[in-house]
């Protein structure tokens, strides 16, 4: 017997409100990865994401008599707009309840489509709860995010796209999953007419609540989950999305923060586009499939669910991209406290770019200093590095898949120096290319104690430095002419108050 879905998705209402969204090639991702790799564009709908294909499909089926009474629907924001539109074009009244947590661009796009907006709770879970209060206090109808077959049948009109779009000919599509609306959906029609065609499904691994539901055989609610990826921080999956999910999806993939942000950067990259994390969920799941299986020349498909990201948050994801696509090492490496070494170091590292420098004198003995580089090869780079110190008996701890320090400590390093005598404090800045650093500490030289320096690599033309030099009274004329003769753009900070506060002797 066909299964029921199927008609529902082929009959599903969606395109009064949503496009049929473009699949688009991603050339740089393909070449890097060695298969070719598809986006499905759902960042572009008129929402900046898919749910409002489920959202209006489920509105849309609603009676006219019931339809009156209005709706309400929880979300973390991209089925809220979904709701909120569907709402506005059927012409009824829409009460949406988001997590006071909720990025202000979703909270914003809500209310410029007009519904009533209420903020309840820390997390999805508790917007829940309260919006199922207020369906039963005010008669509304409750328009669940995933757990609906209307809704699931919306998002699986997904899946027929892409199979229109490539005409069945695909090895694997790759979903984000929150509470498993959208990949219930895209599983049920993939499997039904290429069951050979891999579903995989993706979380982060702060908020697994699909794969450790699939794993245990059974829904499970997560104490926690992490916000980061707002869109698919659920504690709980559906009913009836987990049941689809056991039936028709293949594996979930679960991916770190970093890898999320190094998924937003690899979209940015192709398209130019920029998508929230959960919107490159896909992205870095599908990266670290083909890695696992050692997959190459196959067709594979990503779904760019959402846009919706707001603009102070791409700090984060910049600082963090570089980490996640294994572009980057954070090291602590403890090495002499003496004029020179700072030059010898870098020497070891070769012509290896350095993204970051952090050192405060703390003693006589030794010098704890924390170190981002740039790495071309990834991980087998790192590995060559921490061999090639070792080797050269410095004492080194890889720091890069250490949270706190990621998030804390490498803003952190620094402080009062007791018994740093003569101490004088200048800002540089120098044409950035590779060696540069290097170039810049063998100029200024080993006459002088380098006690504090900070260095950090943006991106930019000019590489800046935070750097605190003892220099003797006697010899500041010396050092002033040595300055000027290197002919790099520098000022004092010697008398700075940030200094004196925080960081002078």
């Amino acid at each position: 017997m066909a299964n029921p879905y199927i008609e529902k998705i082929l009959k599903a209402r969606v395109y009064d409100v949503a496009i049929e969204s473009p699949l688009e090639q991603a050339p740089r991702l393909s070449r890097r990865l060695g298969n070719q790799v598809l986006l499905k564009r759902e960042d572009l709908q008129p929402v900046f994401s898919f749910k409002l294909r489920g959202a209006y499909n489920r509105i849309a089926h609603l009676s006219d008599t019931i339809a009156r009474r209005g709706v309400v629907c929880a979300s973390a924001g991209n089925h809220a707009q979904g709701v909120a539109l569907a709402a506005r074009q059927r012409g009824i009244s829409a009460v949406v309840v988001m997590p006071q947590t909720t990025p202000q661009i979703k909270v914003q796009a809500v209310l410029d489509l007009g519904a009533e907006l209420v903020l309840h709770g820390d997390d999805y879970d508790s917007a829940f709860e309260h919006a199922l209060t207020l369906a039963r206090e005010r008669g509304l109808v409750f328009v669940h995010p995933f757990d609906d077959p209307d809704v699931i049948a919306g998002q699986g009109t997904i899946a027929v796209e892409i199979v229109r779009q490539t005409g069945g000919t695909l090895d694997a599509v790759f979903v984000p999953v929150g509470g498993g609306g959208l990949i219930a959906g895209i599983a049920v029609y993939l499997k039904y007419l290429y069951p050979q065609v891999k579903v995989v499904g993706v979380e982060p691994q702060d908020a697994a609540g699909m794969h450790d539901s699939l794993k245990a055989g059974k829904r499970i609610t997560l104490d926690r989950v992490g916000i980061f990826a707002d869109g698919v921080a659920v504690k709980r999956v559906g009913e009836e999305t987990f049941a689809l999910c056991r039936s028709y999806v293949d594996e979930i993939v679960l991916v770190s923060t970093d890898e999320i942000c190094a998924g937003i950067q690899d979209v940015f990259e192709d398209t130019r586009s920029i998508v929230e994390p959960a919107g490159a969920l896909a992205v870095a799941g599908m990266k670290r499939y083909l890695a696992r299986e050692g997959w190459s020349g196959r067709r594979v498909v990503a779904i760019n669910s959402g846009a919706n990201i707001n603009f102070d948050r791409l700090r984060h994801v910049a600082e963090r991209a570089d980490l996640g696509g294994e572009r980057e090492a954070l090291l602590a490496v403890v090495i002499p406290e003496q004029p020179g070494s700072f030059l010898h170091f870098c020497e070891l590292l070769g012509q290896r770019n350095v993204t970051e420098f952090n050192y405060r004198y703390a003693g006589p003995g030794s010098a704890q200093i924390f170190v981002g580089l740039a790495l071309s090869q990834g991980r087998a780079e790192k590995e060559l590095v921490l061999r090639s110190l070792r080797d050269a008996h410095y004492t080194v701890t890889d720091m890069t898949d250490n949270e706190m320090a990621k998030l804390h400590v490498r803003y952190m390093v620094g402080g009062h120096a007791g018994g740093l005598a003569d101490e004088v404090l200048y800002r540089f800045e120098f044409p950035e290319r590779p060696g540069a650093l290097h170039r810049f500490l063998a100029a200024i030289g080993t006459r002088w104690n380098i006690s504090l320096f900070h260095y950090r690599n943006h991106g930019s033309d000019y590489g800046r430095v935070l750097a605190g030099i003892q220099v003797p009274v006697p010899e500041r004329g010396d050092f002033l002419q040595h300055l000027n003769e290197l002919h790099y753009a520098y000022v004092e900070e010697t008398r700075n108050p940030a200094y004196r506060m925080f960081l002078g002797a």
